[in-house]
């Protein structure tokens, strides 16, 4: 009889990017102007939505929301990658790791359905103007937001829990830059064929059912649009949707190609790059296409920075 003989793993290392470990300084510097812009464009956005009486609206809740999940979602990932940066691979505990994992999937999957909110928010608004008042006040605003909270935590809680689990026993070391579900379950040493299956499967629901959603809500947008009289209102409505399209496609697109695959094994290099546009670019994005062209946005911080000023004048005098 052959005895196995298994070394239980108390910890990981996370390898981070070793090919470009000599321009660790440099992207240290590069990422970490990238989270603090993120990070500051967000507080904004939630600052001002919740001192401004005139954004106090379905909208720019929802907006203020997806800004505050943001800025939860990036925190969760982004402090550990500059840490790599600067000195290389970093260790990190068992329990340290699964919380992550945890962290990132619940804070990922509350903004992709938050998304899928926001979009049919903006068909209201845009396809049913005359019922948007009534069917998106802010009762069913926060109802909406509560579902967007407890959704992802009864769907990721159960298989975290399996995965916390499992037997790890072999290689210690992750081949990406924070403890991602796919590469964690690729290291144990117990039989994770249900838990891979699992993992699929609430990953592809999360991501495809908020990306149908979205889909439809701005299918009938675009249609709306083009049966607008003025072609200088089609331009403006175009140009803003263009630009909500492009964060939502960079968002969806690296997601459905890390986690909308049986098989995670032979993608882990690749799914380090995908990882890093949508744990610093799009949060880097976000902010600054959801307000550039928005008027009441811009009225906003004007009334704000005026009073900032007025009040150190009060001050000084």
């Amino acid at each position: 009889m052959e005895v196995r003989n298994e070394t239980v793993i108390r910890g990981f290392i996370l390898e981070g990017f070793p090919t470009i470990q000599y321009l660790g300084n440099l992207f240290f510097l590069v990422h970490l102007l990238a989270y603090v812009a993120s990070i500051t464009g967000n507080m904004v956005i939630i600052i001002i939505t919740w001192v401004d009486y005139r954004l106090q609206t379905p909208m720019y809740i929802l907006l203020s929301t997806f800004s505050f999940f943001e800025c939860c979602f990036i925190t969760t990932v982004v402090p550990k990658l500059l840490s790599i940066f600067l000195s290389g691979r970093q260790t990190i505990s068992f329990t340290a790791c699964v919380t992550q994992a945890f962290s990132f999937l619940f804070f990922g999957s509350i903004i992709f359905f938050l998304m899928a909110v926001m979009s049919l928010d903006r068909y209201l608004a845009i396809c049913k103007p005359l019922h948007y008042p009534t069917i998106m006040n802010l009762k069913t605003c926060f109802l909406l937001v509560m579902i967007c909270c407890a959704l992802p935590f009864s769907l990721i809680t159960g298989l975290v829990v399996k995965v916390f689990q499992l037997s790890f026993c072999g290689p210690h070391v992750i081949p990406h830059f924070f403890c991602d579900l796919g590469p964690l379950i690729h290291l144990s040493c117990s039989d994770t064929r249900s838990i891979e299956m699992l993992a699929f499967v609430l990953t592809s629901f999360i991501l495809l059912t908020s990306l149908i959603i979205t889909i439809i809500a701005y299918s009938n947008i675009v249609v709306t649009i083009l049966q607008l009289p003025s072609a200088k209102e089609k331009k403006k409505a175009f140009s803003t949707c263009s630009s909500h399209l492009i964060v939502l496609s960079l968002m969806y697109g690296s997601c459905v190609f890390i986690y909308v695959k049986p098989k995670q094994t032979n993608r882990m290099d690749s799914n380090r790059e995908a990882a890093l546009v949508n744990t610093v670019v799009t949060p880097l994005l976000n902010p600054v296409i959801y307000t550039l062209r928005n008027k009441q946005v811009h009225q906003a911080l004007r009334d704000a920075l005026s009073w900032v000023r007025l009040h150190k004048q009060s001050f000084r005098g």
